[in-house]
């Protein structure tokens, strides 16, 4: 059995994905349903993150953006930021 991911959205995520030109929204809406499998996020690159940010995960979208988020529980998660590489600083 698979288990499904349950997602919130901080306002700071749906500000920096409304400033994303409209192929790259697709790309990551595409990238968010398959991350709510959670047998996709090894596909997904799911990884925890270093340092300062030590307590969010990411994935990719594309090769140069990524999604940053931290698990509220196994199956919940919230997604904080979008953007490329320079959301890590």
């Amino acid at each position: 059995m698979t288990t499904r991911m349950l997602i919130s959205f901080k306002p700071s995520f749906v500000r920096d994905f409304k400033k994303l030109p409209s192929e790259l929204q697709s790309d990551a809406l595409e990238r968010i349903e398959l991350f709510k499998d959670s047998v996709n996020h090894e596909k997904l690159k799911v990884h925890r993150l270093k340092g300062r940010l030590k307590d969010f995960h990411s994935f990719s979208v594309t090769y140069s953006h990524r999604i940053v988020f931290s698990y509220e529980d196994a199956d919940v998660v919230v997604f904080i930021a979008i953007g490329d590489q320079s959301i890590y600083k």
